[in-house]
């Protein structure tokens, strides 16, 4: 029996669990990850990301690192049986700060997420123990784990418990929670490959939506592409998993041995699950433990790195005294309908590449290459069918009538109080700060409470002390279109209320006092 107690333990090691682990070792709790597998996995799973993501492992100092590494998307480009294209979605900067969407080869942002974590003597790793029993008290978690590296049991205490253990989570089970929704019966082959010669259109994103073999044909960076395919009702899956036959799939695609070396292949389902509950007393489901979607707007593993964003900075102030346990409700509350909302358009884009029927596929061909030539109807769809807004309609916000709650605020560059050109966050990221422009009205609740006031200033201005220069407008222009000239940011970037000049700023939450500063130890 391990007699400390651990303020949060979290059980699962992969993008979502180590994002999870970098937040909360940054804010200086003591934080214990169970993980069962002895290093990180070596196939690749997740193939992209997007700026709201990045923005949040900028929360944590990994931003730029992470970024080196990874490929710029240009956009998702649906072809033909022919290979011709009939429409193009191109990504849209949505004002985080980063790439609107970029290509990951996973087993490197793992690392990069892992050495992350070593920065935090806070935070313990215990690889090879797989945890196989929960049993909440009043006021802890015990957790029951085995270690496969000496066939031994041990006993852990934690405050809280994020179970980020995958789609086929332990802890949801043992929970007793629901996992609804639907498995798709047709099942896919992936193919990862290590790129030999470049080829015309190898770092293009291509959905080949042709009736007789769907394909999907996906860029990875540092040297890395993957190809994905659907079993026919007339195939079995076994007979696929050789490597002659992905060859000659490949071949469809005009690809041969001098272009790719094969790492490997695998079959799996698609999913659309939702866990019945995200939180069971202490115990918090996150990432695919919590919900499962198609890959088709590559949101799988983004939506869980954005549940542990979510949650993380919750967790660190209710055990700081900030905030009452019930703030912890919210998480789901916020989280769940936009989760809904990227599934749901993620099957809709499904539906559209893996059109079967002839017919109906050449009318769709047809369809998209008219409406294309129509000027606004990329951009309709690209907002009806891609990523939905980063904002909350319910949850831990007030709600005065002012547009601007429950919005992520964008992150430009600005001009701090010592004139040094920065990214937004990086002045007022991971805390609670009010944000204004004209004159100082007081905000005397937020004051009280211990809330930073900081006055955003218009181009060209001379910055000081609690005052900062909106360099390019963006913030001023974002704050008019949501008629604030005050807004109130929670630490996750998320605008908790808002008030225009003629309007009160709404007070603190019940039970708010502002939590110390988060430890900011890269080194």
């Amino acid at each position: 029996m391990d007699a400390s107690i651990y303020d949060v333990a979290i059980v699962g090691y992969g993008p979502v669990g180590a994002t999870a682990a970098n937040l909360l070792g940054q804010m200086g709790l003591d934080v214990v990850v169970v993980e069962r597998d002895p290093d990180i996995y070596f196939r690749a799973r997740a193939i992209s990301t997007d700026e709201e993501v990045v923005r949040i492992w900028q929360q944590v100092g990994l931003a730029d690192r992470l970024n080196a590494d990874m490929q710029p998307g240009a956009g998702a480009h649906f072809v033909d049986a022919s290979g011709v294209p009939f429409v193009a979605l191109m990504p849209a900067d949505r004002g985080n700060g980063h790439p609107p969407q970029q290509f990951i080869y996973q087993p490197a942002v793992d690392a990069v997420l892992r050495e992350g974590v070593d920065r935090f003597g806070n935070v313990a790793i215990l690889l090879e123990h797989e945890c196989l029993r929960l049993v909440q008290q009043s006021d802890r978690v015990e957790l029951m784990l085995a270690d496969l590296t000496r066939d031994e049991f041990k006993r852990i205490q934690a405050r809280y418990v994020i179970a980020a253990d995958g789609g086929s989570s332990a802890i949801r089970g043992q929970l007793g929670i629901g996992f609804s929704g639907r498995t798709y019966s047709e099942r896919w082959i992936v193919i990862d490959t290590k790129v030999r010669q470049e080829w015309p259109g190898h770092n293009r994103l291509r959905f080949h939506c042709n009736p007789v073999r769907p394909t999907v044909d996906c860029p990875t960076p540092l040297g890395h592409h993957r190809w994905e395919f659907p079993v026919r009702d007339d195939e079995n899956e076994k007979d696929l998993l050789h490597e002659e036959v992905i060859w000659k799939v490949l071949a469809g695609q005009g690809i041969t041995k001098s272009h790719v070396d094969i790492i490997g292949f695998a079959c799996y389902s698609h999913h659309v699950r939702f866990a019945d509950r995200w939180r069971v007393g202490r115990v918090f489901l996150a990432g695919d433990a919590a919900h499962a979607m198609p890959p088709w707007i590559g949101q799988g593993m983004c939506a869980g790195v954005r549940d542990v964003a979510n949650l993380c900075w919750k967790l660190h102030a209710v055990l700081s005294g900030s905030l009452p346990d019930s703030v912890l409700d919210t998480y789901q509350t916020e989280r769940l309908p936009h989760v809904k909302e990227v599934t749901n358009r993620a099957v809709k884009v499904g539906r559209l590449i893996i059109e079967r029927n002839p017919i109906r596929a050449a009318a769709r061909d047809h369809l998209f290459r008219f409406a294309s030539a129509v000027p606004g109807f990329t951009a309709w769809l690209r907002n009806h069918r891609w990523l939905p807004d980063a904002r909350y309609r319910a949850g831990l916000l007030a709600h005065n009538g002012n547009p601007a709650a429950g919005w992520l605020i964008p992150q430009p560059w600005v001009i701090d109080d010592r004139g040094d050109r920065v990214r937004f966050d990086d002045v007022v990221g991971g805390r609670w700060v009010v944000l204004h422009r004209g004159p100082d009205r007081g905000w005397q609740s937020w004051q009280a409470a211990g809330v930073p006031v900081i006055g955003l200033l218009a181009p060209g201005s001379t910055p000081g002390v609690g005052r900062i220069v909106d360099a390019t407008a963006t913030l001023i222009r974002w704050m008019d279109s949501k008629k604030a000239s005050v807004v109130v940011l929670r630490p996750d970037g998320f605008v908790y209320a808002g008030a225009g000049t003629d309007q009160p700023l709404p007070p603190p939450p019940a039970g708010f006092t502002a939590p110390a500063d988060r430890v900011k130890d890269h080194a």
